[in-house]
């Protein structure tokens, strides 16, 4: 479990590098070495998604929704 988090948290940092300016972000995806572009972002939304699914996704906060009483 650690080692898909250690991924999904790689892959989200290269996509906001991607998203920030960078022209080229790496990332490693089954041993190897993966770079992504403007051109191919939308490779590494995917990747990221099938990485939530895989661990899920224990790297953001769940929010509850706010209820008012009065």
């Amino acid at each position: 479990m650690a080692d898909c988090i250690t991924r999904l948290t790689e892959a989200k940092a290269a996509l906001h590098k991607l998203m920030t300016g960078a022209q080229v972000a790496s990332v490693d995806v089954d041993g190897q070495r993966v770079q992504y572009t403007q051109g191919n972002r939308g490779d590494l939304v995917k990747y990221i998604r099938d990485l939530e699914a895989e661990c899920g996704d224990t790297t953001t906060t769940r929010r509850r929704p706010i209820r008012f009483t009065g």
